[in-house]
């Protein structure tokens, strides 16, 4: 797993859907200050990193969670993805919106699945976990069971930890940040004089920067 791990961060850091910049953070749409932005859409763009991700993806909900009888994916940035997964095991495909539409038929689950049905959540990016589990609410309040969540890549914030944990939902990533800042300082995209800002950062990220 930690080959894998290592392969798909050196994905993501070669098609700069993260960059790390210490020395000149990005700011979040939350407000906070970070040395890494990651906006994994753009692996749709490249379709030898697609289908790894696609391939992995199967591999790892089948192998930690069974063949659910559906694929979840989390709007917007998991719903391309998320039915690529579907495709590949063959199985039925819905996503799943911040909240209710505002008009029409006000869906909040777009497509069709059944109450009691076992679900596997597809997501892009884990931060806080707070847009996984609303997604995860929406679906158990549609009684359908949730078995799990995997994501292509989470930051490994103590928060997010803490909130998975809360919901009683296990978190399963394809990369994580550990795995590459190790990538990053091996391939010369960083220094090591860089580190200590990195994991700091992921330390206290609310206040870092402030």
């Amino acid at each position: 797993m930690e080959y894998l791990e290592q392969k798909i961060a050196l994905s993501l850091l070669q098609i700069k859907a993260i960059k790390l910049q210490p020395a000149n953070p990005f700011t979040w749409a939350s407000g906070w200050k970070s040395p890494i932005y990651c906006d994994n859409r753009k692996t749709l763009s490249y379709p030898e990193i697609r289908n790894l991700l696609k391939e992995s993806f199967a591999q790892v909900v089948t192998k930690k969670f069974g063949k659910p009888d559906f694929i979840a994916g989390v709007a917007t940035g998991a719903i391309a993805i998320g039915a690529l997964v579907a495709d590949a095991l063959n199985l039925p495909f819905v996503y799943v919106r911040p909240k209710p539409k505002e008009h029409g038929l006000e869906n909040q689950i777009e497509g069709e699945i059944p109450e009691g049905k076992k679900v596997v959540v597809i997501e892009d990016l884990v931060s806080t976990g707070k847009s996984s589990l609303k997604a995860v609410e929406a679906l158990r309040n549609q009684n359908i069971k949730v078995t799990g969540i995997v994501a292509i890549f989470t930051y490994g914030f103590k928060i997010a930890e803490d909130n998975f944990k809360k919901a009683n939902v296990p978190l399963k990533t394809l990369s994580n940040y550990n795995q590459l800042i190790q990538i990053a300082l091996q391939t010369g995209y960083i220094k090591e004089s860089e580190l200590e800002t990195l994991n700091q950062w992921r330390e206290n990220p609310e206040v870092w920067g402030k």
